[in-house]
């Protein structure tokens, strides 16, 4: 869903419609409503052309905004969204879920699931 917000919030700033942006996309306005509610997935060409019509950084739009250092025998930096970060710091006030979720990762996520659902 990142993706999407940042589109919509990019097309805002800009004070374009969704109209507007397919238009210069080459697409439907539909087309753009979609990418920005996440229920479509813009082709290659499409989002060539949206992080150049908007002017942003691919890693921006994807939601990559925030370097985290990993370490080990290697040290690298990888690009993470500030929502994924916020997701594991509240997590993490959490020891009883954290600790299950690093022992059990998927099985407590579809926990998780079903009982939301």
């Amino acid at each position: 869903m990142v993706v999407g917000s940042r589109i919509k919030e990019e097309r805002l700033k800009r004070e374009m419609s969704q109209q507007q942006l397919g238009d210069l996309l080459g697409v439907t306005k539909v087309s753009v409503c979609g990418y920005e509610n996440g229920t479509r997935t813009p082709t290659m060409e499409t989002f060539l052309k949206l992080i150049n019509i908007l002017n942003i950084e691919p890693n921006y739009i994807l939601g990559r905004d925030v370097d985290v250092v990993c370490e080990g025998e290697t040290k690298y930096v990888k690009k993470m969204s500030k929502l994924d970060l916020a997701i594991i710091k509240e997590i993490k006030k959490y020891p009883k879920l954290y600790n299950k979720l690093c022992s059990d990762l998927n099985r407590t996520v579809e926990l998780m699931d079903r009982r939301i659902n």
